[in-house]
């Protein structure tokens, strides 16, 4: 039998420096590369510069493979570019006369609705916590929900049943849906 080690963790200092190896022989390929396809010296450079913050997590990885560390780069930028041109700015979507005057929802409303629920299900113990997430966040049915759980669907629909009326109970009238 065979023990595996694993290479400790890259630190900051080592990552901050493989980038800047990447930096300094990759970036004015790259901004040639996306300049070429953009025909925007301004646009490939801030391509590049995600291109570079998308590497830089996987910095070590990408050196310590055998691949090309260009060609994943080149990739990215690529991409990247033709995420930025299939975007609705570069193809001159604006929202036409017609749709300006149309006034735009108040979110505060459900902001706050949503800032009480939270605290609400804080109250509320684990298991109930659980089961509501799987049936109603995740919208999975009971027989679901007990199998994901390792329990009974019976079970799962009594949590159910037991933390809405807890639910109920603690939100009064002010979260309450009108029946």
């Amino acid at each position: 039998m065979t023990t595996t080690t694993h290479a400790p963790a890259a630190s900051p200092a080592h990552r901050d420096q493989l980038l800047h190896t990447m930096m300094s022989d990759h970036a004015k390929a790259l901004v040639a590369y996306a300049e070429k396809l953009l025909n925007d010296r301004h646009t490939a450079e801030d391509i590049v510069q995600e291109a570079l913050i998308r590497a830089w997590p996987h910095a070590e990885r990408l050196y310590s493979t055998e691949g090309s560390v260009r060609g994943w780069l080149l990739k990215v930028t690529r991409n990247l570019v033709v995420d930025r041109m299939r975007s609705a700015t570069v193809r001159h979507e604006t929202i036409g006369a017609e749709d300006r005057d149309v006034p735009l929802p108040d979110p505060s409303g459900a902001v706050l609705t949503s800032v009480e629920a939270t605290a609400l299900l804080r109250q509320l113990s684990h298991e109930h916590r659980e089961v509501l997430l799987h049936t109603y966040l995740c919208g999975r049915t009971a027989q679901e929900t007990a199998r994901i759980l390792g329990i009974p669907a019976g079970t799962v629909k009594s949590r159910q049943h037991y933390a809405l009326t807890a639910l109920r109970a603690k939100a009064g009238p002010r979260l309450t849906p009108e029946r």
